[in-house]
């Protein structure tokens, strides 16, 4: 099946989420991960310990590397951390990637509540990477964040997402694990109208990487020619039985298990 998608986002050293997570859930759907590591975090499913930074230029190495030879069909864009990594991530967006569509997931807060997103970069990504996003996939607190709304509910999401919407992206995948309910709800928003998914809630603490999964999963049906809906339906669906599968892992935010036979 492949479809190449490059990854530009954090390491996490427990495995659960960030770059380790992207390429699981990649190469579990069929297709080919690359990636850009953008910081490396000392981390395991209680929290964050510390964040180790890469530098932007080398960032932008990466990237271009990679687009100079293999190529990409999705790029997959997830912790950025700083101003300067975002602009250099833009800058190689403009030139080597131009053209390639881009899912954004805009990592700001880790589960166990670190901060992944300085304060002054949040607007780095509103006016440079917005514009070139074919998917934007918030959860609650980050469409909170970004559009200084408050979301109690689906309406609320439903408004949230058509305000990010008008920031520059093609589509909003409004995530709803963070909102109360029986059943959990993701929106797909975009121009047209919005398209509902749902399933019923698991009541788990294994959820870590749940964000960066979803994104990947929709990331890698974009590269597999899939149309929009229907690549958020199957990673809507891939997601929910990594996490009804989870191994067990840690005592905090434990993993999903990327790994689940796909039928």
């Amino acid at each position: 099946m492949q479809g190449r998608v490059l990854i530009v986002a954090g390491s996490d050293s427990g495995g659960g989420a960030g770059i380790q997570a992207d390429i699981k859930t990649v190469t579990a759907l069929g297709g080919y991960a690359m990636t850009a590591v953008t910081a490396l975090t000392a981390q395991n499913t209680r929290g964050v310990d510390a964040i180790h930074e890469v530098p932007a230029d080398f960032v932008r190495q990466q990237m271009t590397s990679v687009l100079a030879d293999l190529g990409a069909d999705v790029i997959k864009i997830g912790m950025l951390h700083r101003p300067d990594v975002i602009d250099a991530v833009a800058d190689v967006l403009e030139d080597a990637g131009a053209g390639i569509p881009v899912v954004l997931d805009p990592v700001m807060i880790a589960k166990g509540g670190a901060a992944l997103l300085e304060d002054t970069a949040q607007s780095a990504l509103k006016a440079r990477l917005l514009p070139m996003t074919r998917l934007l996939t918030p959860n609650t607190p980050e469409a909170a964040a970004l559009t200084g709304a408050d979301i109690a509910g689906e309406a609320d999401a439903r408004a949230a997402g058509a305000a990010l919407l008008a920031m520059g992206p093609a589509a909003v995948l409004m995530k709803g694990g963070h909102l109360d309910g029986e059943t959990l709800v993701d929106l797909l928003v975009e121009p047209g109208g919005v398209t509902r998914f749902s399933a019923p809630r698991a009541e788990t603490r294994h959820t870590h990487g749940t964000g960066c999964t979803l994104a990947s999963a929709v990331a890698a049906g974009l590269a597999q020619d899939m149309d929009l809906e229907a690549a958020v339906r199957r990673a809507h669906a891939y997601v929910q039985e990594a996490i009804r599968r989870a191994p067990g892992y840690g005592t905090g935010h434990g993993p999903l298990n990327h790994a689940h036979p796909l039928e």
